[in-house]
């Protein structure tokens, strides 16, 4: 076992490990809350990157929501020092560039591109809880990328810790020996400089030509107000050096680099990266749009001939739209988009008009977390007042005349008779002791969703699968499958194509007027629900108006529920005291026919408080 060196010693030991059989490339991946974050701090403090007095709690993650929640969003790379003896019992200095990876379903395209430019990855599992269901997704996309997989077992100091029963499930899963699964406490730092050590030892150093043409694959980048774009790379072949000229393959855009560096976890500059480092480019361009993630970065001089493999465009499945409170606030949104793109690859947006809301886009996300952390940064790091629509999947509409409409917005759903809606549908797989088996089936079941098979990975651990759609699980299902199973089942997803579905588009009404924002696409069996439930809650966040307001809910020309906003009177008869009543009857005659004049003319006015309260609760959407 290697000695933890003080921050002195490593600090020392940091430029000697330039050699590419001296660079291991790992991530860390798990379920979330399993203790990522936590190791990686005693990481940084085994290698003496980060000094004691700068030491805190989730040194990696950079922004608020992420301190605040305790969950990680962005990727992070960091390169530290480490002396380990090798094959030969001769002690080198070798470069470790570890990422940590967020662990939430939402932000798996994050675990992808992290796990493209490593050889090896650390798997944590909470040694309380066990296998989840997106420890199997992150270790299934491991094996995938063909990566030496080192099993460890995390929070072993937890009283409630079974090690020696997740070992043997760990074991079973991955194939090895359950002595073989180390056992760490990212809390006390029992076992990571062994963890490091074993690290050295099993993942194979980064291959790629030395003496070829540059190639550097981009596998994230940030926008910095100062400096502009910061890309962060991995180096695959030859070599990048201060102030040459580089250029993007994709988009053929030539730049000179002015800055060249790793992350150690604050930049460094150095003179250059070579074959198997990872670090960060800094070329001065402000353009947001000149790095694109998954892009390969050359030399302008000598360029490659061949790019690096991109990673796959992920595919959004969650739409909804945002719209600015101000109007006049749109091109400040559209900034703000640009430059969160640059820093969040997975997210995807257009143009869009509402009638009711104005100008603003139509954006695509992978989970419902991810719109709301999208929802929260512009809210944060832009300070926008913005109004995000209900959430929405994609349709394919069959008209009877066998016209094909692709629907991202209820209001996008055609007119007409319809022949079929195919909706998109998911493997979701669900972890759960064995004991939430039955409220699980129900849950499943209320969301029309078809069981495919069920497995027992332990006498109390089952694992279920289900074929679900799209729609019925971005509202609420993950909150009510936590509050059935008091948190313990972990739900994972994949797309699994689509199906045909019975579905319809309920419009609200006001004063015979479609609000286009409040149209939703809902199962035939729930629109009566839906659209009670809409109007409800219209007539008690809509003022009064000087005259009578109907609230309608409506599928095609078929009004199904209706709720009515009184009028505000004034009381015409205040100055008649006493005399003939029909000198009252004429003046609340008069009075009728002016009420009736103003709701055939008369708009009804939205406040954007009743737009956020509708469109920023909880909606339904099942059976």
């Amino acid at each position: 076992m290697s000695p933890i060196p003080t921050p002195e010693q490593a600090t020392s030991v940091a430029p000697a490990a330039t050699e590419q059989a001296q660079i291991r490339n790992f991530s860390i991946i798990a379920h979330i809350d399993h203790g990522k974050s936590t190791l990686a701090d005693r990481m940084l403090q085994a290698t003496g990157v980060v000094a004691p007095r700068d030491m805190r709690a989730q040194y990696l993650d950079r922004m608020d929501i992420e301190r605040e929640r305790g969950i990680t969003i962005k990727s992070q790379a960091v390169r530290m020092p480490w002396a380990a003896a090798g094959a030969d019992g001769v002690t080198r200095a070798y470069a470790l560039n570890m990422i940590d990876t967020p662990g939430h379903v939402d932000f798996s395209y994050e675990v992808n591109r992290s796990l493209a430019a490593c050889e090896g990855a650390v798997l944590l599992v909470d040694a309380a809880q066990g296998i989840q269901a997106q420890t199997l997704a992150n270790l299934y996309m491991a094996m995938e990328g063909d990566l030496t997989i080192i099993p460890v077992l995390n929070k072993i100091d937890l009283p409630s810790a079974e090690p020696d029963r997740h070992a043997a499930e760990i074991a079973s899963l991955i194939g090895c020996e359950p002595e073989e699964v180390l056992r760490v406490s990212g809390k006390t730092g029992v076992g990571v400089p062994e963890l490091l050590d074993r690290i050295v030892a099993a993942v194979p150093p980064p291959s790629g030509d030395p003496e070829g043409a540059a190639r550097a694959m981009i596998f994230d980048s940030v926008y910095d107000v100062y400096r502009g774009v910061v890309t962060y790379v991995r180096v695959v072949d030859g070599a990048l050096n201060q102030r040459e000229r580089i250029k993007m393959v994709s988009t053929g855009a030539v730049h000179d680099l002015l800055e060249i560096g790793v992350i150690s976890p604050e930049p460094v500059p150095t003179r250059g990266l070579r074959a198997g480092e990872v670090g960060y480019l800094i070329t001065g361009v402000k353009d947001v749009r000149q790095s694109k993630v998954g892009d390969t970065v050359t030399s302008a001089l000598a360029p490659a001939t061949e790019p690096l493999s991109g990673y796959q465009d992920p595919k959004p499945m969650v739409f909804s739209g945002l719209f600015p409170v101000d109007g006049s606030d749109f091109p400040a949104l559209r900034d703000a988009l640009d430059k969160l793109k640059l820093n969040d690859a997975a997210l995807t947006y257009e143009p869009e008009t509402s009638v009711a809301l104005g100008f603003g886009f139509r954006c695509g996300y992978l989970g419902l977390l991810h719109l709301e952390i999208i929802r929260e940064r512009l809210e944060r790091e832009f300070n926008l007042d913005i109004i995000s629509t209900a959430p929405s999947v994609i349709y394919e509409v069959t008209m009877e005349d066998r016209s094909v409409h692709t629907v991202t917005n209820p209001s996008e759903f055609p007119e007409g008779k319809v022949r079929d809606v195919q909706e998109p549908v998911v493997r979701a797989t669900i972890l759960t002791p064995s004991e939430y088996i039955g409220a699980i089936m129900e849950l499943c079941q209320s969301r029309r969703g078809n069981m495919l098979g069920m497995d027992y990975l332990s006498e109390t651990r089952v694992e279920m699968r289900y074929q679900l759609p799209l729609a019925e699980i971005v509202f609420d299902f993950f909150d009510a499958l936590k509050s059935r199973t008091r948190g313990y089942a972990s739900l994972d997803y994949e797309p699994d194509g689509t199906q045909s579905a019975d579905l319809t588009k309920v419009d609200i009404l006001l004063n015979g007027e479609k609000v286009d924002a409040f149209s939703a696409i809902v199962h035939k069996d729930s629109a009566q629900s839906y659209g009670q439930k809409m109007t409800r809650r219209l007539k008690e966040l809509i003022p009064r108006q000087q005259f009578e307001v109907p609230v309608q809910a409506a599928v095609g020309s078929r009004i199904i529920a209706r709720e009515t906003i009184r009028a505000l009177r004034k009381d015409m008869l205040a100055k008649c005291y006493g005399g003939d009543i029909t000198r009252k009857r004429k003046l609340l005659e008069k009075q009728k026919e002016g009420k009736k004049r103003m709701k055939a003319v008369g708009r009804v006015e939205v406040p954007q408080e009743a737009f956020i309260a509708v469109l920023g609760a909880d909606q339904p959407t099942g059976k």
